[in-house]
């Protein structure tokens, strides 16, 4: 209240003139107050100029967060031209003039309506005037004042976020900056200290500590291990006032996490671990797994595992398993238990990723000491070599040893061994084995020319357990020996002109052979001793594998001889000896001056256009197979035009129709009226035909009905000639059926159907009257009857 004093002694200074005061029918305030007045007048402008004052006039100071339930009072405005006689009305106008702020227009009297919040807003300009109130004129200009809103402490800080996350590393220094929080307080920095905010630390001592003015939070222990404790909550208090009793507060968290660092080594759980793998165990296949323990996470904890020493340094690896950190123990050489069932390594685990800063806590790795025991496996025979190369002469007997493999079993036991041919490999059987010492030899004749190599596959399997078994391969090569003979490289089929001279070379020959010669073939031609004198022709060896083919008269004929054929004996230098005789055929034709060939006698070996016989003939037999195709379907053309329309089962002409139908029996009197078949009068000659068209409609006529004639053959007769008469029959042959028995036989039937009905004995004797071609019958049915007299 001293505050308000100082100002009434400022204000009334400052007014050159009386102020009337016109006491407020009701207070708005528990405390006294003296009264504000706000003078209008014509010459307070001017006294204000003349006035040197360091404060505002025209101001009025309100308190918020008012808590009366009256009106609060504010100020009164007064004019020097009011007389007390009602003549004049205030009139207040601008911020929340009429709604918030409320004058008497009588008095000047102005309040507040309701309760004032600075941090909504803090000032209010307001402008008011004085007006005749018959008139309506004002009386004096128009005057502009400020209502502030004085502050109060009724806003608490507030942090920024309600929840704050960080983190440090682990064995971090004393004073490590963490995170800084803040908090905002909305009063009026200007005006006493209700937004002077002031941090303390309500949770997280001693581990943290907190700058009272920054809210800068910091580390206040040494060396915290996040292997000990990992998140810590820390509750931060901000309070106005300056931290003074009575200031609002407002409090956050900080969640804050220790980050890892590499301060720990590895260590293994134990000092020994015992692995068993049997020796049959494959390269690269694990047989265990180590593990060495470390506090610390993520790369820090990664791992590498080696071996530094032992027997076994060369026989085994060690790999590490990057998601679980475990050192996985291999076989890199094949095992044996005869040789040595015992291994003893020493394994060590290091830290990938060393923090120089703590090497002061001592060496980041691990050793342990791994003993391996070899496990003893029924394994199979072993054989001496990987694979076997052999050779053999394509010559020699059959039962011939080539050679032998060996195959020992690797166990202690020693088992005994017993070999076979993969019958795979060798289909025809051409090789087999001696079972019991491997020995392998040939079962058929071999040709280099043939089959050069042979690959089979031996297995050796124990005696005791044939499971157990192994395989090599063999490589056999036939070596070549002189037992093929030289022979042409081609079939030669040469002419000779007619008017040929001697010494005229007509071919030339070569020779190949189908053994194989180390320092090449050497051939010799020559003729038989037998046609060597009498033939006419002469062979020269030309000492290069050829050999030409001279004339040895001037003149050849043609019609004394057509054709000669000339042996020739072709023999190789290699041992044995190998020699064929091969024949050549040489024609004798016509020539031209020049030598060309112009017709032999036989048919010509080179045809003028180029085509050999065998190409014209097979083109005459394609032009024959084609005429043929083209008649034989021209053929079939015309034989389709001809058939009948309708050439289903269910065609309807007078012919042969199948209804497969076999009836009932002989009790069955009611499936099929056969009567309709046996009965002339039945036939109805009225239909037309239904699978041809005829060409021209005929009116139907009925033919007469032959009754009661008991010769057939008329009846057959009249029928043929109706049909041949009849315009509408079909143009091409069919079967008419009549079905007409006619009147019967003076023999009646000779069917046994009905007899089975009659119970008595019949007599078949008058069969014997009927002549020779019923002798059959009689003896028959009259031996049934002696039978039965019998």
């Amino acid at each position: 209240m001293r505050t308000y004093h100082c100002f009434w002694l400022l204000f009334w200074a400052g007014q050159p003139h009386q102020s009337f005061l016109t006491p407020l029918p009701k207070r708005t305030s528990g405390f006294p107050e003296k009264e504000k007045v706000l003078v209008l007048s014509g010459n307070s402008r001017r006294d204000l100029h003349r006035s040197k004052r360091s404060w505002m006039w025209n101001q009025f100071f309100l308190l918020e967060e008012y808590t009366g339930t009256d009106y609060q009072y504010v100020g009164k405005l007064h004019s020097d031209q009011d007389k007390g006689d009602g003549s004049l009305k205030y009139i207040l106008s601008g911020d929340g003039a009429g709604d918030l702020f409320i004058i008497n227009e009588n008095t000047g009297d102005i309040q507040a309506t309701r309760r004032l919040d600075r941090e909504e807003k803090p000032v209010y300009i307001l402008r008011a005037q004085a007006v005749n109130r018959r008139t309506g004129r004002p009386v004096e200009p128009e005057s502009e004042f400020i209502i502030k809103i004085h502050d109060i402490n009724d806003n608490e800080p507030m942090f920024t976020k309600d929840v704050y996350n960080a983190s440090i590393p682990e064995m971090s220094d004393v004073g490590t900056f963490v995170v800084q929080v803040t908090a905002t307080d909305a009063d009026d920095p200007t005006y006493g200290n209700s937004a002077k905010v002031v941090y303390s630390i309500l949770q997280g001592q001693p581990y943290f500590s907190v700058e009272s003015e920054t809210g800068i939070i910091k580390t206040a222990l040494l060396n915290m291990d996040r292997e000990n404790r990992e998140q810590y909550q820390v509750v931060i208090q901000a309070k106005d006032m300056g931290g003074q009793m009575g200031g609002l507060s407002g409090t956050t968290t900080v969640n804050i996490t220790l980050t890892d660092v590499n301060d720990n080594p590895p260590r293994f759980p134990q000092s020994t671990y015992q692995f068993r793998a049997p020796e049959s165990t494959p390269s690269d296949s694990p047989i265990g797994r180590i593990k060495a323990n470390d506090a610390d996470v993520d790369e820090n904890a990664e791992i590498e595992y080696s071996i530094t020493e032992g027997d076994g340094y060369d026989m085994f690896g060690i790999t590490t398993d990057k998601d679980t950190q475990e050192g996985i123990l291999t076989v890199k050489k094949a095992l044996d238990f005869e040789k040595k069932n015992l291994y003893i390594l020493k394994v060590e685990a290091t830290n990938t990723h060393v923090d120089p800063r703590f090497l002061y806590l001592g060496p980041f790795k691990d050793s342990a000491t791994v003993r391996i025991q070899v496990e003893d496996v029924d394994e199979p025979p072993v054989f001496s070599r990987p694979a076997y190369i052999m050779e053999v002469k394509e010559d020699v007997p059959i039962n011939s040893v080539i050679g032998t493999v060996i195959a020992q079993d690797p166990d202690a036991t020693k088992n005994p061994v017993k070999y076979s041919v993969d019958r795979h490999t060798d289909m025809d059987r051409v090789f087999n084995i001696n079972s019991g010492n491997g020995s392998i030899f040939t079962s058929k004749p071999l040709d280099r020319e043939t089959l050069l190599w042979h690959n089979i596959t031996v297995i050796a399997a124990e005696i005791n357990n044939p499971k157990q078994s192994s395989r090599v391969p063999v490589f056999i090569k036939v070596l070549d020996v002189n037992d093929n003979a030289p022979e042409f490289a081609m079939f030669y089929e040469t002419f000779v002109c007619e008017n040929a001279k001697a010494e005229q070379l007509i071919q030339t020959l070569s020779a190949v052979d189908k053994d194989d010669s180390y320092s090449g073939h050497q051939f010799s031609f020559s003729l038989p001793p037998e046609t060597a004198s009498s033939s006419n022709f002469t062979l020269q060896d030309n000492r290069d594998n050829t050999a030409g083919i001279f004339t040895r008269k001037t003149r050849y004929n043609r019609h004394e001889m057509s054709t000669y054929f000339l042996p020739v004996v072709i023999s190789d230098n290699d041992y044995p000896i190998q020699s064929s005789t091969e024949t050549v055929t040489i024609r004798v034709c016509a020539c031209d001056h020049r030598g060309k060939m112009l017709s032999c006698n036989a048919e010509a070996l080179v045809h003028p256009t180029g085509l050999s016989t065998g190409a014209l003939i097979a083109i005459l037999l394609c032009i024959i197979i084609l005429l043929d195709t083209v008649v034989l379907f021209a053929a079939l053309r015309r034989q389709r035009k001809k058939e009948p329309l309708i050439i289903s089962k269910e065609d309807i002409r007078d012919n042969i129709v199948s209804y497969n139908d076999e009836g009932g029996g002989e009790e069955d009197t009611q499936a099929f009226d056969i009567g309709t078949l046996r009965n002339p009068e039945a036939i109805d000659d009225n239909k037309l035909r239904r699978d041809i068209v005829p060409e021209t409609l005929f009116m139907p006529r009925r033919t007469a009905t032959v009754r009661d004639n008991a010769d057939v053959r008329d009846f057959i007769n009249q029928r043929l000639k109706d049909n041949d008469t009849d315009p509408t029959a079909p143009p091409y042959d069919s079967l008419a059926t009549y079905a007409y028995e006619g009147n019967g036989s003076v023999a009646e039937s000779l069917s046994s159907l009905e007899s089975v009905t009659t119970e008595g004995d019949q007599d078949y004797d008058y069969l014997s009257d009927w002549g020779p071609r019923f002798k059959k019958l009689a003896d028959m049915y009259g031996a049934m009857d002696s039978d039965k007299d019998s």
